[in-house]
């Protein structure tokens, strides 16, 4: 009885464990074939930090909102409110 107690405790630590090492082997399969073939680098340029290279290009992003119409913006979906 006492090893069927026990056997019943370790499963779900063995499957916690099995699910996180599936996830992280997805995470770094996932990374590897990202198709990026340079990752990019923060480069300090006087007071401020700057990231040179990588996949993302700038003209790839939206615009920053200006300061005139910076209230109309919904904080969380980049959209302007109705």
């Amino acid at each position: 009885m006492a090893l069927v107690r026990r056997v019943a405790a370790v499963i779900p630590l063995v499957g916690a464990v099995t699910t996180a090492a599936a996830l992280t082997g997805a995470a770094f399969l996932t990374v590897a074939h990202a198709g990026c073939d340079e990752a990019g680098r923060f480069v300090k340029t006087g007071e401020s930090i700057e990231f040179v290279g990588g996949c993302v290009n700038g003209a790839d992003l939206p615009a920053a909102p200006t300061a005139d119409n910076a209230e109309n913006v919904d904080r969380f979906g980049g959209s302007k409110k109705p």
